[in-house]
């Protein structure tokens, strides 16, 4: 919430102070008959009786309208002032500005929570960078929605003291037809009592020509009488309505206060509450982001000087052995005497072998000479006798 709404918040509440100390005064008493009222009421009830014309049947119909005049006119600047308004009903300023803090959830808070397959694909932001995103649009709708119920605020006292007008005014107009309604009551007292007996007795002591005229006055003022007595009984109407709307009117008036009320306590405490437990969700959350990178860094260090202290060991294990080692190993030394000896004994025994094996040769070679040499003699021995004999 900005500090000119905050401010402006402040101010209003001596307003609020003003208009909810007022106290309506209650509508009176049944009406009181003229020779009931006291002096000052009684010269009002009279002032009202001098405005009938009993032979003016409009006298008769308008009886009483003049006291409604003023409150007509509160009443259409009123529905004037609505009509020039586009102001919403500000409980849906209040449920906006509840919904816009409950939609920032609380597992929006969680930096450990894994972005989704989703999330991953289209790209979107890092938990806390969402979370911060979230937070500058909350308090940017704050600041919207304050504005609006500051406005509905104004608008409300604004209404508050226009109602407190047309009570009064109401108020008036339910005085003024007790004294319309008793000047009625007397004019029809009056008409009973005097003016009609007065004309019958015309129309008895007239003329036999001029009877038939009196005669129609008479039943004009009867009828005047009666149009008198169905206008009073339309007052008493009005008055029993009037009466009705003035707890009406105070009922909304009531309500109005309230909501002014809870706005200005929304605006002033809840607001500024809200945005501090969002300050520090932030701070909060800042704070969990650091100590998280803290927490890796050390678990890094731990998890090199863990690692380092087995690659030591290991590399120790493996040099010491080696430095313990001879230049040649002895099994090494002694596989490689056993296969030299194998190796000198296969040659000795190949050796011996090829040996024989060229004996045997040599032997076969003179045997096969000797025998071409035996084959050669005896076809040579063959081939002589037959040359002599040719």
């Amino acid at each position: 919430m900005t500090d000119s709404i905050r401010e402006q918040a402040a101010q209003t509440l001596a307003q609020i102070e003003e208009v909810t100390a007022v106290i309506l005064p209650e509508p009176g008493a049944e009406v009181v008959p003229l020779a009931q009222a006291p002096t000052d009421k009684a010269e009002d009830i009279r002032k009202r009786m001098s405005e009938l014309d009993m032979t003016n049947t409009q006298s008769i119909i308008s009886f009483g309208s003049r006291a409604q005049a003023e409150l007509q006119v509160i009443s259409q600047e009123m529905l004037a002032d609505v009509k020039n308004k586009d102001v919403g009903p500000a409980g849906d300023s209040l449920r906006k500005i509840v919904t816009t803090i409950r939609g920032f959830g609380s597992e929006e808070l969680d930096l450990r929570r894994e972005r989704s397959w989703w999330e991953k694909l289209t790209g979107a932001a890092a938990p806390f960078a969402e979370f911060v995103a979230q937070y500058e649009k909350v308090q940017t709708q704050i600041d919207r929605i304050t504005e609006e119920l500051l406005a509905h605020e104004h608008t409300l006292l604004k209404d508050i003291r226009s109602l407190d007008m047309l009570y009064e005014k109401t108020l008036a107009f339910y005085d003024e037809l007790a004294l319309y309604i008793a000047a009625g009551q007397a004019k029809l007292e009056e008409m009973d009592a005097s003016v009609i007996p007065a004309k019958a007795a015309e129309v008895g002591a007239a003329a036999e020509p001029d009877q038939v005229m009196k005669a129609q006055e008479l039943r004009d003022l009867r009828a005047a009488r009666d149009d008198l007595e169905r206008r009073v009984h339309d007052l008493r109407l009005t008055r029993q309505v009037t009466m009705q709307s003035l707890p009406s009117i105070r009922l909304v008036q009531e309500n109005d206060k309230s909501l002014v009320t809870k706005i200005n306590s929304t605006l002033v405490n809840t607001v500024p509450l809200w945005e501090t437990q969002l300050a520090q969700a932030v701070t909060i959350q800042r704070s969990r982001e650091a100590a998280e990178a803290v927490k890796e860094a050390n678990d890094l260090t731990n998890e090199l000087l863990t690692r380092n202290a087995d690659n030591l060991r290991e590399a120790n294990k493996v040099v010491r052995e080696e430095m313990e080692r001879g230049v040649f190993d002895i099994e090494s030394v002694r596989r490689a005497n056993e296969q030299l000896i194998a190796t000198i004994n296969d040659s000795l025994a190949i050796a011996d072998e090829g040996k024989a094996r060229r004996a045997a040769a040599e032997a076969e070679l003179v045997k096969m000479e000797a025998e071409l040499r035996d084959t050669l003699a005896s076809a040579k021995a063959r081939s002589a006798p037959t040359s002599t004999g040719a």
